[in-house]
């Protein structure tokens, strides 16, 4: 039983409804932060908005996931770790080993998707006052000074989701619980791959 109410494509708010049946086209079920988020129109739409910002920027697909993954974790929302690691495998193309090392904070062994993981550890630990040196590191790797404020948008974008599923006690849609650490970690061992 969530906090909030888990709005469906007929209970939500008039404003909310045609972003609901969007989220239920792209993904083939009305994931429950969608049904969250619904009770506020402003919300949803912020959500959505941002979310599509961030997908014009430079950081690619998997830096994104490995960033979204990272945050989602720090700040223990497990619907939002196994909504983007299902993304990392699915859609960035990810090893299932590089992900199951992202969702405990390890190093991958994929330079910039550690890089993304470090620096969007500290951005986080330090409010954005990130020390001069793991800026450096960060820049170092490759990274430019858009996408250093694109790491900003995306824990952003993570702060809004992890925290209203967190505020509202979401479960995970039975579509993304093959994708929470315990059931990555059991997939891992099935296929050899356990770090």
């Amino acid at each position: 039983m969530t906090r909030l109410t888990l709005q469906t494509e007929t209970s939500a708010p008039d404003e909310s409804r045609p972003l609901v049946q969007r989220a239920i086209a792209n993904s083939g079920f009305l994931p429950n932060l969608i049904g969250i988020l619904a009770n506020s129109p402003q919300a949803l739409e912020t959500y959505l908005g941002v979310a599509q910002a961030t997908a014009r920027g430079e950081l690619s697909l998997a830096e994104r996931e490995a960033l979204q993954i990272t945050a989602a974790r720090i700040h223990g929302c497990d619907f939002c770790v196994a909504g983007h690691s299902a993304a990392a495998l699915k859609q960035a193309k990810l090893p299932l080993e590089a992900v199951g090392k992202l969702q405990r904070g390890e190093a991958s062994g994929e330079p910039r998707l550690d890089a993304v993981r470090v620096f969007t550890e500290a951005v986080i630990a330090t409010r954005g006052k990130v020390a001069d040196d793991a800026l450096a590191v960060f820049r170092g790797v490759g990274f430019s000074e858009r996408q250093v404020l694109e790491v900003v948008l995306g824990v952003s974008l993570a702060t809004l989701c992890n925290f209203a599923n967190s505020l509202a006690g979401s479960p995970v849609n039975p579509q993304l619980q093959p994708y929470l650490p315990e059931n990555l970690l059991e997939a891992q061992r099935a296929a050899g791959h356990a770090g």
